[in-house]
């Protein structure tokens, strides 16, 4: 079924391309909305770009958000139906829900991605409790911006100085780094999708360990870059990451042409 055919709820676009070859289904970050990484879509112009919209931000606020893994990936899975040929592409959080709705899909038998794309996010079993990112989710309010910024970098200006549009940040940064850091990994065999690892040079030296952890959950890491930047490098310079997109489209359509002729 065409994810246009189900009300527009998990997933968005800024704009339909029917005829494109390949579907991408971008995972923001903690808290990020889906609009920051579809306003890519004029630059991928041979891509339909998907933003996975999650409950509790942007069009969705008045929902609660999901503050555990499970429950999160099951709504995503069952009311969205991701059509192929389609790439996962995930940013720091948005990493660990890609992995995890592969792997849903996957014990439901339905089609799976042709690729991932994980950026900037660390291996799945060292997320959790004593994990990376510690007990954000149980600080306050300035605790949680203090502790958030130290780690991924400041955020906006307005978010400071209005009370309003720091509420709508907070609830579903609260919500989100409460899923991955209550989460508890599920040993399963490791995933045969193909997998590209990005993170920006600014955090390589912390990554580097823990994306060495991937290997135990994906068969076939084709390749680890780091590109110019923090955590968010794309915000610098987006044209790399870009790049990297388009080089993974092509390739996915090579093998497909490749299966084809077998």
């Amino acid at each position: 079924m065409d994810p246009g055919t189900r009300p527009a709820r998990w997933l968005v676009r800024r704009r339909e391309r029917p005829e494109a070859p390949l579907n991408v289904y971008v995972f923001a970050h903690a808290s990020g909305s889906s609009a920051e990484y579809l306003s890519w879509t004029d630059e991928l112009t041979e891509i339909q770009l998907w933003g996975v919209q999650l409950p509790g931000r942007s069009a969705r606020r008045a929902e609660p958000a999901h503050t555990a893994i499970g429950p999160l990936v099951a709504g995503l899975v069952s009311r969205s139906a991701f059509t192929g040929p389609y790439v996962l592409l995930g940013h720091s959080f948005g990493g660990l829900l890609a992995y995890e709705t592969t792997r849903a899909l996957r014990r439901e038998g339905r089609e799976l991605p042709e690729h991932l794309i994980l950026s900037s996010c660390p291996a799945p079993h060292t997320f959790g409790t004593g994990g990376p990112a510690g007990s954000l989710h149980t600080l306050s309010d300035e605790e949680l911006i203090t502790a958030a910024e130290a780690r991924w970098g400041p955020l906006p200006e307005q978010v400071h100085a209005d009370a309003r549009l720091r509420r709508l940040v907070l609830g579903p940064l609260r919500a989100d780094t409460s899923v991955f850091e209550t989460y508890v990994h599920e040993p399963e065999p490791p995933l045969e999708v193909p997998a590209t690892l990005l993170c920006g040079t600014g955090e390589q030296d912390r990554l580097v360990g823990e994306s060495a952890g991937w290997a135990r959950h994906l068969d076939r890491i084709t390749r680890r870059l780091a590109l110019p930047g923090g955590h968010f490098y794309f915000r610098e310079d987006r044209a790399p990451l870009l790049d990297v997109i388009r080089e993974v489209a092509g390739e996915v359509g090579v093998g497909r042409r490749r299966r084809a002729t077998d």
